[in-house]
């Protein structure tokens, strides 16, 4: 049976590259199939269209990606498998040289990842978001003050001069992937869940965090979004270093349930880091 992937499109995205990372570790047959945004992505899962979405949800730079969290929490989908993929950021541009650019394209993401080589090497263009990395890569033959920030991978498959690569702020950049399906697997390294909380007053944070720290459980992530009812209220995300397999991370989960208003267990699950940062 072949297995199908959604990811963030078109062609030549970086999620495309964790999905093509990804599908080389499965045994069945696979096939690819692009959204235009992270929300449709998920969605693509949810409603049955594709057995699995692969989206990004941290970069190691500008921090969590919202829609990816905001999407999650409105959803009922499993984590199977977490990958952190290498970001090498190129411009690419048909302008002759990189001050003549008078705009540069990408996703919000890249373009803050690029912030500083952008203010120093083109101070003059502005910035223009995009649903993806590669959304914009069609239109750049016929606008030569355009640029677009996007991957060396992506200038070969659109054919694109590579004005300067690479232009990452920060040279170990990385964002990690979330490989989701409908239906939960057994465990694994990182579990990860999102709460609410029934009431907004002193120390019931605290509480809910000191529930995981008691049982010596290392939590690796935290992050908040708004709960989009009323200002200051919250929904917490959390990476716990914890295999739900094991009988204590089954009893954190239960005593974090009856302290939270609504608790979202996106599930138990491994983790591959395809950087090598690590082994330098």
């Amino acid at each position: 049976m072949t297995i199908t992937i959604a990811h963030l499109g078109p062609t030549g995205t970086y999620a495309e590259l964790a999905a093509l990372t990804y599908a080389k570790t499965l045994d069945s047959p696979n096939q690819l199939t692009a959204y235009a945004t992270i929300a449709q992505t998920l969605q693509a899962v949810a409603s049955g269209q594709t057995d699995l979405a692969i989206v990004p949800v941290e970069n190691s730079v500008e921090g969590g990606v919202t829609m990816t969290m905001d999407t999650l929490w409105q959803l009922d989908l499993h984590i199977q498998k977490a990958l952190i993929i290498p970001i090498q950021h190129a411009l690419l541009s048909y302008g002759q040289t990189i001050e003549s650019l008078q705009i540069v394209h990408s996703h919000p993401q890249a373009l803050a990842q690029c912030q500083h080589w952008l203010a120093q090497h083109c101070p003059s263009a502005k910035t223009q978001p995009a649903n993806s990395t590669t959304e914009i890569l069609p239109q750049l033959k016929l606008n030569p003050t355009w640029g677009a920030i996007a991957s060396t991978r992506a200038a070969e498959l659109y054919d694109l001069p590579i004005r300067a690569c690479p232009i990452n702020d920060y040279p170990e950049n990385c964002t990690r992937f979330l490989v989701l399906g409908n239906q939960p697997i057994s465990g694994g390294a990182y579990t990860s869940v999102a709460f609410s909380m029934p009431v907004n007053r002193p120390g019931t944070l605290l509480k809910i965090l000191k529930i995981i720290a008691d049982r010596n459980i290392n939590l690796s992530r935290i992050e908040s979004r708004p709960t989009k009812r009323s200002l200051g209220e919250y929904v917490f995300f959390l990476d716990l270093e914890a295999d739900l397999r094991q009988a204590q991370t089954k009893a954190t989960i239960a005593d974090l349930i009856s302290h939270t208003e609504i608790l979202k267990l996106f599930g138990s699950y491994d983790l591959i880091d395809h950087t090598g940062f690590q082994d330098k």
